[in-house]
């Protein structure tokens, strides 16, 4: 079992077990959860596919199993299933637990439009770097969706983001080569910031939320269609 696979499984296996714990019953949500995490994770995918062929980043093959689908080993697409299932886990069992958690609205403008501010000048700063160029114009993207839509996600999504960035960084900095020989995933660093944290791009933590905030809202509008009503 390689060391790829073996990080997709133990980020999966414990909220998956606790998906079934009888007061926050996190299964009935699966066909909300799983539609979302597909159609999200089939965008990464093309994007990863994209950037692995242009030279972006790649994949050690000491470190996976050497099964690979469109020029990607199987536990990178695995990646976008057992990662994101983890998070969203973690932000909707956060919010179960402690319900009331939620910045004012006032406050979630003003941070909005701070990050806005900052990922435009990050962007005009690395054009034409690919990973920060592509990843910084989607966080824009989502933070004028954000305010023009005023959505009730984001005032709890900032703060269960910070937790989720915890278990985050501590499987991409094992990706990344933290407390390893060799890394994972490496990067080249003429298209990013080259600005690490410990053995991790910058990048990644907004490419993280890219992945992450898209999927939530999705899930959020998938269970009003489903008809199904929630206590989160």
């Amino acid at each position: 079992m390689s060391l790829y696979l073996i990080l997709n499984i133990a980020s999966f296996i414990v909220p998956f077990a606790y998906s079934f714990e009888k007061r926050m019953h996190f299964i009935r949500w699966w066909k909300s959860v799983f539609l979302s995490i597909s159609i999200v994770g089939i965008f990464f995918i093309v994007w990863d596919i994209i950037f692995t062929q242009q030279g972006v980043w790649g994949f050690n093959p000491d470190y996976h199993l050497g099964i690979n689908l469109w020029g990607l080993p199987i536990e990178e697409i695995l990646f976008f299933v057992c990662i994101p299932y983890a998070s969203i886990f973690t932000h909707f069992a956060f919010l179960y637990f402690f319900e009331n958690t939620k910045l004012s609205d006032k406050l979630t403008k003003y941070i909005s439009i701070i990050l806005l501010i900052s990922a435009i000048l990050v962007l005009f700063y690395a054009f034409p770097k690919k990973y920060t160029t592509v990843t910084f114009s989607l966080f824009i993207l989502l933070m004028v969706f954000s305010l023009w839509k005023k959505t009730p996600v984001l005032p709890r999504f900032f703060i269960t983001f910070l937790i989720i960035l915890i278990p985050f960084f501590l499987v991409n900095g094992i990706l990344t080569g933290s407390f390893i020989e060799n890394e994972v995933v490496w990067y080249n660093n003429d298209e990013n910031l080259n600005i690490r944290l410990f053995t991790i791009p910058v990048e990644d933590a907004v490419y993280a939320f890219n992945m992450l905030y898209p999927s939530i809202l999705l899930i959020e509008f998938f269970k009003k269609k489903f008809n199904k009503e929630q206590k989160f």
